[in-house]
C-alpha cells in the first residue's frame, strides 16, 4: 500500500542581516582630559575642608583651614621670609639637578652605546642606585665640609642615577632597524647618534626629567631638614617643632606649587621637542 505523501512545509522567507555600524576603536588609546574638571574637583575639596574647619569639626591645630594656610603664605611673602628660604632651595635644586643631569646623560649614552661602559656601568648603577642618597649626607659633610656642597652633591647623586637609567633605557628602546639602515648607507657614527638615537631616546629622557625633578625636591627638603639654616625644608622643620601647623602646611603648599610649575615646564618642553610624535 502506497504511503500518502505529506505536503512540504512552506519555506520561511530568508531575512537579510541588517548591517549595524561598528564604533571606531582605533583612537590609539589617547585619553583626553577636560580643562575644568580637575579644578572643579580641587575647589570642591577645598570648600569642604574650609566648611569642616569653620564648623569646628576639625581642630585647627591638627589641620588648619585653607584660608589660614593662605594667610600664612601671604604673611611669609610680605615679610620676605618666603623668598629668602625659597631662594636657597631653588639654588640647591638648580645646581644639583643640572650637575646630576649632565653626568647622567653622558653615562647613560655611554652605557647604551659602548660594550665596556655597559659592562662596568650597569654593575655600579645596580649596586649604588638602591642606596638612599640622604643617608650619604653625613659622609658628604665629612668630605666636603659644612656648607652648600654636601647638599648639592646629595641632590646631584640622586638625579644622576635616575637620569642614567632613563637615558640608557631610552637608547636601548631605539629600533635597531633604523640604526642598521643608517649604517648600511655609511652614515658617520656621530650623525647616527645625533639624528637617530637622540630623537628616539628623547621621550624616555624627558620622562626621566619628571622623575628627577621630584627626586631633587625630595632630597633638598630632606637635606635642609638635617643640616641647613635656610630653605623650605628647614622652614617646615622649624614650623613643625613650634607646632605652627599653618606655616608648616604653607611650606608644603609651596613645595606642591613648585612641583606643579616644574611639571608644566617639562610638558611645554615635551610639546616643543616631541611635536613629531
Amino acid at each position: 500500500m502506497l504511503e500518502r505523501a505529506t505536503p512540504a512545509e512552506p519555506r520561511q522567507p530568508e531575512t537579510k542581516a541588517v548591517a549595524r555600524p561598528v564604533r571606531f576603536r582605533g583612537a590609539g588609546f589617547v585619553p583626553s582630559a577636560d580643562r575644568y574638571e580637575g579644578w572643579i574637583a580641587l575647589l570642591a575639596v577645598l570648600a569642604l575642608w574650609q566648611l569642616a574647619g569653620s564648623a569646628g569639626l576639625v581642630n585647627p591645630l591638627f589641620l588648619p583651614t585653607p584660608l589660614s594656610i593662605g594667610r600664612a603664605i601671604y604673611q611669609l611673602a610680605a615679610s620676605g621670609a618666603l623668598w629668602h628660604h625659597l631662594s636657597y632651595s631653588l639654588m640647591r635644586i638648580g645646581v644639583g639637578w643640572v650637575l646630576g643631569t649632565i653626568a647622567g646623560i653622558a653615562v647613560g649614552f655611554a652605557i647604551g652605546l659602548f660594550t665596556v661602559a655597559r659592562s662596568v656601568g650597569i654593575t655600579f648603577i645596580s649596586a649604588l642606585f638602591p642606596i638612599p642618597k640622604i643617608a650619604l649626607l653625613p659622609l658628604l659633610i665629612l668630605w666636603l665640609g659644612i656648607g652648600e656642597e654636601p647638599k648639592i652633591a646629595t641632590i646631584a647623586l640622586g638625579v644622576f642615577f635616575s637620569t642614567a637609567i632613563s637615558v640608557y633605557g631610552g637608547v636601548d628602546a631605539v629600533p635597531r632597524n633604523l640604526i642598521r639602515m643608517a649604517q648600511s648607507f655609511n652614515v658617520p657614527f656621530a650623525t647616527i647618534v645625533r639624528r637617530v638615537i637622540w630623537p628616539g631616546a628623547l621621550p624616555s629622557i624627558l620622562a626621566g626629567f619628571r622623575i628627577t625633578a621630584s627626586v631633587a625636591l625630595l632630597l633638598v627638603v630632606s637635606a635642609e631638614m638635617i643640616g641647613a639654616e635656610y630653605g623650605i625644608g628647614a622652614f617646615v622643620l622649624q614650623a613643625g617643632n613650634l607646632m605652627q601647623t599653618d606655616q608648616l602646611l604653607a611650606g608644603v603648599v609651596i613645595l606642591s606649587l613648585f612641583g606643579l610649575a616644574v611639571g608644566k615646564l617639562i610638558s611645554l618642553l615635551e610639546a616643543r621637542l616631541l611635536h613629531w610624535r
